[in-house]
């Protein structure tokens, strides 16, 4: 049996049926959601650190949407959904009967979530609880939403988030 396990850069195979022990099977597939955890608190840390004095605000916003969408992948990929690394990290201490259930499922696990995210009110307490994470580090809603509006430079620009040069 083969699985995947989420990285920034897509999925990495594994043999499942290789890995010896529960524990090492739920640190593998920890291992993508922890990378993206790792990869929040290096974009993060200048905002926590307060250690933004003098860069330009383009970074500072491209920055902080780029935490955004780490704090996002970290929270996706933990959950505990069959087809996800959240869900590869319980797999090995569910019983054989709840893992044969649960198996038909594994291949519609992303589509299911994304199908969720389409949903006004899962979506706003989805990104309620990543601005949250965010603002604890101090990360404002202001920050991402012009990063984002700065990644989307073709749509032209927008008054709003306007930096001055």
């Amino acid at each position: 049996i083969m699985g995947g396990i989420g990285l920034p850069g897509g999925a990495v195979f594994i043999e499942r049926g290789r890995i010896q022990g529960r524990w090492r099977h739920s640190l593998i597939s920890a291992a993508g959601p922890l990378t993206n955890v790792l990869f929040a608190i290096v974009c993060t840390a200048p905002f926590w650190l307060d250690a933004l004095d003098g860069v330009p605000a383009d970074f500072r916003l491209a920055l902080a949407f780029l935490a955004l969408l780490q704090v996002s992948a970290a929270i996706l990929n933990f959950l505990p959904v069959p087809g996800l690394d959240g869900y590869g990290v319980i797999e090995p201490w569910l019983s054989y009967n709840i893992k044969r259930q649960v198996e038909p499922f594994a291949p519609f696990g992303l589509l299911f979530v994304f199908a969720l995210l389409w949903l006004p009110a899962v979506n706003g307490v989805f990104f309620d609880v990543v601005d949250s994470v965010l603002k604890s580090l101090g990360i404002h809603e202001f920050e991402t939403y012009c990063g984002q509006e700065l990644y989307r430079f073709w749509q032209g620009t927008n008054e709003f988030c306007q930096v001055s040069q």
